[in-house]
């Protein structure tokens, strides 16, 4: 089965809950009105669209039908279809300019964030791209452990330390592992939960100053892994790690288990952070980049 394939099973909750309750509402109204748009904006909000998207999406179609473009119902859909592609914005590829280039991964636990590195490093992997991964969550219990049944699945190699160890002099070492390999890539796993939010943000910042350091002038992609599931939390955490770190993209997992695939727009919308990588599964070939035309064509098939 092709990702498109996966794609279109992955968002089918999204589809049924938003659309299928679209579809309702073209049967039930004969004419596009105030109730209809009220409505229309209760299936957007449970979506997990978010408040001030959906009230983007239901001006843009106020627009669309004062201009004479939305006659009847059945317009709907594809007003929709577009105004929805359209805000998602343009790709944003993962920056790869520089050998090496460091990827940071950051997020809490539970959200995916070791699956998400092994799930990656295939993708970058097929592209005959050299992986190094850093086992930088030395924090957690059997993280490091996690994390090398990923790297064996993708075929890269895992610099670890012992479990407490500091993350930072983790990176030193696979920078260097790197540098020696001439490797491509350098993956960093980081922890997600420290003593306090204080203490993981201060250990982010000593990565970086480590990154800064040894690999002046490498391109440093910081992804943050976002849970689907969790809608608008989801949306909350990014808000809180935005204030903290240089987020330039987010990895979203685990949209096959939800009905809240809009949150992929309320976090474009809200925080302007592009989304780069999409999770609809637990198999390794079950994260792709994201790709706005087809995630729009997907939710619409």
């Amino acid at each position: 089965m092709g990702f498109f394939e996966k794609l279109k099973q992955g968002l089918q909750k999204t589809k049924n809950s938003l659309f299928g309750g679209v579809d309702n509402l073209l049967k039930k109204f004969v004419r596009i009105d105030e109730e209809f748009l009220e409505e229309l904006e209760e299936l957007l909000i449970s979506a997990d669209v978010g408040v001030e998207t959906t009230e983007e999406i239901l001006d843009l179609l106020r627009e669309k039908i004062r201009d004479g473009r939305i006659k009847k119902p059945e317009d709907v859909r594809n007003a929709l279809k577009e105004i929805i592609r359209e805000l998602i914005g343009d790709h944003a590829p993962l920056d790869l300019s520089t050998v090496p280039t460091v990827i940071l991964v950051i997020g809490v636990n539970g959200v995916g964030k070791t699956t998400s590195i092994g799930k990656i490093a295939a993708v970058l992997k097929q592209e005959k791209k050299k992986v190094v991964v850093a086992a930088a969550d030395t924090f957690r219990a059997a993280a490091a452990e996690q994390l090398a049944v990923w790297c064996e699945r993708s075929g890269t190699e895992l610099i670890r330390q012992d479990q407490g160890a500091d993350p930072a002099a983790v990176v030193f070492d696979a920078i260097h592992a790197v540098q020696s390999r001439k490797a491509d890539v350098l993956m960093i796993d980081t922890a997600g939960r420290l003593h306090n939010k204080k203490n993981l943000m201060e250990e982010l910042a000593k990565i970086r100053r480590v990154i800064a350091r040894e690999l002046p002038d490498s391109v440093v992609e910081t992804l943050l892994v976002l849970d689907g599931t969790t809608g608008q939390n989801a949306v909350n955490q990014a808000r809180e790690f935005k204030t903290a770190a240089e987020i330039t993209g987010l990895i979203l997992t685990k949209l096959d288990g939800t009905a809240k695939g809009g949150i992929v727009l309320s976090i474009r919308r809200e925080l302007g952070i592009p989304v780069k990588f999409i999770g609809v599964g637990e198999k390794i070939d079950d994260m792709r980049p994201f790709d706005a035309d087809a995630f729009t064509d997907a939710l619409f098939a």
